[in-house]
């Protein structure tokens, strides 16, 4: 089909929910770049939303699924295999997590992680149902994970939403304590707010958040579903804050590209869970974990967590040079490769003609940029983005 054929037909048939979308057709990608279908080269500094962590077309990934695809593709969960196996082990030998469910997408991981909450204080006979989330944080689309973000925009077109969540400003103690009650089951926060402006937990807040749920008697979910495999600059997010979570929840990189979430509990949690309480056609499927394995496995065996601390604050020093430079720059924030660019102009007028120049970037909000490049960029990567990004903030400067 051609460009135009292909776009059209998005738009006769396919449900219109995505806005803006890119004018391009993706044809391939490899490492840091993807082709269109008319042969022009992108420099990927976005990697599908912070999923291709290995870029794209990572030979050891893609070998660990042709083998998979010629063995067994899906077999359901009635049955034991091994891919699921080894990558149960990989996630809780690296983690703090003891047990494991696996879905298909960050809201699903989230769905999991907040029934396993309720389930644990229903075991105990006690009525303790509310989850505490914050202000401009994401969890996804589902009617429940809607209810948990504390974003108005995304929740208006479908209230009524289920009950027993409410949110509070992000990095405000004060405001959390404020909000527990006895009906409080958990507290749920991103240790890095992705979709809400890169805003980076403090230190304080989150082992403040820690300390309450100890005293309060409460649960702490994580959702490191941006954060967490690397991201940061440790393998995940709580790693940076000394603190750890009863439940955390991960997706987006963990299959580079083949839809596949977790969630992850301390064993006293996990347990609250019985047959029957939770399952998942599709989560766990040999192809799946073949392909999650092999990620994460890549991950540690090349030290790219390490790799993506340093170059992270490389990326950094040079954002840096812009603020100081350019007026219309004004702050820059994030940790490792999760990196937010506060400007005082319209964010989208940056992202549109990057995207002229062959730059692939986002905007979170009107005036941040997004920047969660593949965790294998180089140098050379950062200084030729950094370059086209220079040249456009000069001449709107």
């Amino acid at each position: 089909m051609l460009k135009e054929e292909i776009i059209q037909s998005n738009k006769d048939y396919f449900m219109d929910v995505f806005s803006g979308r890119v004018p391009i057709v993706v044809d391939k990608g490899e490492g840091i770049k993807i082709y269109d279908k008319e042969g022009n080269e992108y420099l990927d500094f976005l990697a599908g939303i912070a999923v291709n962590a290995l870029g794209h077309s990572h030979p050891k990934v893609n070998e660990a699924i042709k083998e998979q695809v010629d063995k067994v593709i899906h077999c359901s969960n009635i049955y034991y295999i091994e891919p699921q196996a080894k990558l149960n082990k990989l996630l809780v030998e690296n983690s703090v997590g003891d047990k494991v469910f696996y879905g298909n997408s960050g809201a699903e991981a989230n769905e999991g992680a907040i029934k396993l909450a309720r389930k644990y204080f229903k075991v105990q006979n006690k009525d303790r149902y509310e989850v505490i989330t914050t202000t401009k944080s994401f969890h996804g689309r589902t009617l429940a994970t809607i209810a948990a973000t504390g974003q108005e925009k995304y929740q208006k077109s479908f209230i009524p939403l289920p009950e027993g969540f409410k949110a509070v400003p992000y990095n405000d103690l004060e405001a959390l304590k404020e909000a527990v009650s006895d009906q409080t089951a958990a507290i749920m926060v991103e240790p890095i707010q992705g979709e809400g402006g890169i805003n980076v937990a403090t230190q304080k807040y989150l082992q403040g958040v820690r300390q309450l749920c100890d005293k309060e008697g409460i649960l702490l979910i994580l959702d490191e579903i941006q954060t967490g495999l690397g991201r940061t600059g440790k393998l995940f997010g709580y790693e940076h804050y000394g603190i750890e979570p009863d439940i955390f929840s991960l997706a987006k990189a963990l299959g580079n590209g083949v839809p596949v979430s977790a969630f992850l509990a301390k064993e006293e949690v996990a347990n609250a869970f019985k047959p029957g309480d939770h399952g998942s056609t599709f989560g766990g499927n040999p192809l799946a974990c073949a392909a999650a394995y092999s990620t994460l496995s890549t991950i540690l065996d090349e030290n790219l967590v390490e790799h993506a601390a340093r170059i992270g604050n490389y990326f950094q020093t040079r954002l840096q040079d812009l603020v100081e430079k350019y007026d219309i720059v004004d702050s820059v924030r994030g940790k490792g490769l999760i990196i937010g660019l506060e400007v005082n102009i319209d964010a989208n007028e940056i992202v549109n003609t990057a995207f002229e120049k062959g730059l692939l970037i986002n905007a979170v909000s009107d005036t941040t940029l997004r920047f969660v490049p593949p965790l294998i960029v180089q140098e050379n990567d950062i200084d030729q983005a950094v370059g086209i990004l220079e040249e456009i903030i000069a001449e709107k400067n």
